[in-house]
């Protein structure tokens, strides 16, 4: 009798491995769940990437690499430190790509913020008050108001928060989603810590860190 891992053929396995970043192992068994279907299989594999993420997430990362990428011509430069649990993981190529990936995703979406939570009060309510005043304007009761305002605050931390950005390389996953893909695969806990961005004319720049990292007097 032929059975399920049989059927899945080794081309696909090692198509959704390099997709996704996950072991081999977990790409066949999410085949097999979905019956070889490459991108509800991919699907799987982010959910649980996003699961095994959370429950490392209270884990300490003391250990890391600070990467950088320079844009094509200099005009744009990016500094950050990405923190992981051992210097053992810190040193493998997935991390190191993961380094260079995020600081090549920071030179191009320009965010502000490495994490909703790191949004600004003032900054915060700003958005509210703006996104109110437009709702009101349409007439539509105070309830309705405030959904629309719920919705437009989701969309505006997409835009300004690295972790909730699409991944400029791969617009279907975010930025949280990249790293839990890695967290994943590599077994540690890995956080963004602080990253810089300059350009060149620019009147300002853009320097972000985690609120842990403000609390530490850092």
């Amino acid at each position: 009798m032929t059975t399920v891992s049989e059927k899945i053929d080794a081309k696909l396995v090692k198509e959704l491995r390099e997709k996704s970043g996950a072991p081999m192992g977990d790409c066949l068994k999410a085949l097999q769940e979905t019956k070889g279907h490459i991108e509800d299989a991919f699907v799987v594999l982010r959910k649980r990437g996003m699961a095994s993420a959370q429950k490392k997430a209270a884990r300490s990362t003391n250990e890391g690499a600070v990467g950088t990428y320079i844009h094509a011509g200099g005009k744009i430069g990016v500094l950050i430190e990405v923190n992981c649990e051992s210097d053992f993981v810190a040193r493998t190529e997935d991390f190191q790509e993961l380094l260079k990936d995020i600081a090549m995703h920071i030179a191009a979406s320009d965010p502000r913020y490495v994490k909703s939570e790191d949004v600004t009060p003032e900054d915060m309510e700003r958005e509210k008050e703006i996104y109110r005043a437009q709702a009101a304007a349409t007439g539509k009761p105070a309830p309705v108001i405030e959904k629309i305002v719920e919705g437009k605050m989701a969309k505006f931390y997409e835009e300004v928060c690295l972790l909730e950005q699409p991944f400029i390389k791969e617009q279907s996953i975010s930025i949280k989603e990249l790293i839990a893909q890695k967290v994943g695969k590599l077994g540690e806990n890995i956080t963004i810590r602080r990253f810089a961005r300059f350009k060149v004319g620019a009147p300002d720049w853009t320097v972000a860190q985690t609120k842990a990292v403000e609390a530490a007097g850092e």
